[in-house]
């Protein structure tokens, strides 16, 4: 029973002190793929050095994080941009629009999203999409930039039932992370008529730790959580859910 974390940032500096026991353990029970999104310019070297520690089992991903926006923006995107040239990435990501913190670099965001949408659409890579309350104008210039080649993942989706629908319809899988698990967390309600064939699994680890880890540090190993989580919720056994997400997600980053 093999399953894939398709969104954790395992080279984050909070696993420094012990990141080896930590991937081995992931791997040990289970976890065969870690799908790496890059956050900014700075995040690049590091998530590139697991990759080369964990040849078969970590894959990258290049893109700059909607919270990495700042008046440097073209700056930033011009360095991104040309890591597409230096070797193989299998998403661009992690993209999109967060407008929870901040609304000062709002068009910005929605600048930096659509180029990236049009280097994904060039280049024929799936793209990952970070939406914190900006879930409406995701979707929008979704629609907006509709393309044969355009998919990819809503990470740690967070909508309700009817953006979820939209969601799938516009060709894209649901991320489905630690919030599942969350007591009032509404991720059960927004998914409970939505077929497996369009999910599949995450942790974003350091971030958003599942019950019964809520509240400390998120780790690969933890997606085991989710997955049992979502077979209780659909009434299926874990080996299907297994198999279902692992498919979906190897198919998506054409692993």
């Amino acid at each position: 029973m093999n399953f894939v974390d398709t969104h954790t940032h395992m080279y984050a500096e909070e696993f420094d002190k012990d990141r080896k026991e930590v991937m081995d353990k992931a791997i040990k029970n289970g976890i065969t793929h870690f799908f790496l999104p890059n956050v900014d310019v700075h995040s690049i070297q590091p998530m590139l050095n697991l990759c080369w520690d964990y040849q078969d089992n970590c894959f990258p991903m290049m893109g700059l994080h909607p919270c990495s926006v700042d008046e440097h923006v073209e700056a930033h995107l011009f360095q991104i941009q040309k890591w597409f040239k230096k070797r193989k990435f299998y998403g661009v990501g992690e993209i999109g629009l967060d407008y929870y913190w901040s609304l000062d670099f709002k068009e910005q965001q929605i600048s930096a999203f659509k180029k990236q949408i049009q280097w994904a659409i060039q280049i024929d890579l799936p793209i990952v999409i970070h939406s914190r309350n900006s879930t409406e104008d995701v979707i929008s210039i979704l629609k907006e930039m509709h393309h044969p080649r355009l998919r990819g993942i809503f990470h740690c989706f967070s909508g309700n039932n009817q953006q979820a629908k939209e969601v799938i319809s516009l060709g894209f899988l649901l991320g489905i992370g630690g919030v599942l698990t969350f007591k009032n967390g509404g991720l059960d309600k927004a998914i409970e008529d939505i077929d497996l064939k369009h999910m599949v699994l995450e942790t974003d680890a350091p971030y958003l730790a599942p019950v019964p880890f809520r509240g400390k540090r998120n780790e690969s190993f933890y997606v085991l959580e989710i997955a049992k989580k979502l077979a209780e919720l659909k009434n299926v056994g874990l080996n299907q859910v297994a198999e279902i997400t692992t498919q979906n997600a190897l198919a998506v980053f054409s692993v």
